[in-house]
């Protein structure tokens, strides 16, 4: 597969640190994208907890009761993640293999650039300076753009495989990843930004993720 399964022969190089900012905000952030810490949404959620996150937080949830936060169309891709998770801890597989989130990486000389792209067409955008931008409303161009995304993503999941250990730290600079947290778990590809930009699997995904970054800062730049 490329560049997509290289790293999965280097496991010893693997980092502890998934904190790739300054700012504990701004990492705490980024990780939550990654949805792959259901105590950090805890830790981070004021009880008493209502609907969905009584049912996410509970130990004694069923997987049918996770299944209802999959099924609910208002569901924030992120939730559907943390259960699709929690069945999966159980020793439950999915009965459909669902693209909910494509998270794109970019080591810079200034630090990370992360773009996290939802599949109802919300997003979030944290730059090499740790500005946030979060995208909670969506119009017809995004979502064209985020339609375009998943299904140029959807290609390269279906080519490869889920990844069986801890998120990777961060890229370092030069360095870009591309993630999809899917109903089955966490799938990336990573490697020099050139070479996956010219990767004939990589690269249509990416141009496509770069045209929604670039859309979504020009739009946030119009509305101050």
């Amino acid at each position: 597969m490329g560049l997509f399964s290289f790293f999965k022969k280097s496991p010893e190089q693997v980092k502890t640190s998934t904190d790739p900012y300054t700012d504990s905000s701004t990492n705490l952030i980024y990780n939550l994208l990654f949805c792959d810490s259901i105590n950090l949404y805890k830790d981070n959620t004021k009880p008493p907890y209502t609907y969905p996150f009584d049912i996410l937080f509970s130990e004694t949830s069923t997987i049918s009761d996770l299944q209802k936060i999959i099924d609910d169309s208002t569901s924030d891709a992120r939730l559907k993640v943390l259960s699709y998770n929690r069945q999966i801890a159980g020793g439950h597989k999915p009965s459909k293999k669902e693209l909910l989130t494509v998270i794109v990486e970019v080591g810079l000389d200034n630090g990370l650039d992360a773009l996290a792209s939802f599949n109802d067409g919300t997003a979030r955008y944290i730059n090499q300076t740790g500005k946030i931008l979060v995208c909670e409303t969506t119009d017809e161009k995004s979502n064209e753009l985020t339609k375009d995304l998943f299904l140029k993503s959807q290609d390269i999941v279906n080519k490869i495989g889920a990844w069986d250990k801890p998120r990777r730290p961060a890229p370092t600079k030069g360095n870009l990843r591309i993630t999809f947290l899917v109903s089955d778990g966490l799938y990336f590809g990573e490697g020099p930004i050139d070479l996956l930009f010219n990767d004939p699997m990589a690269s249509p995904a990416l141009t496509s993720a770069t045209y929604l970054m670039k859309y979504l800062t020009e739009k946030s730049l119009e509305t101050k």
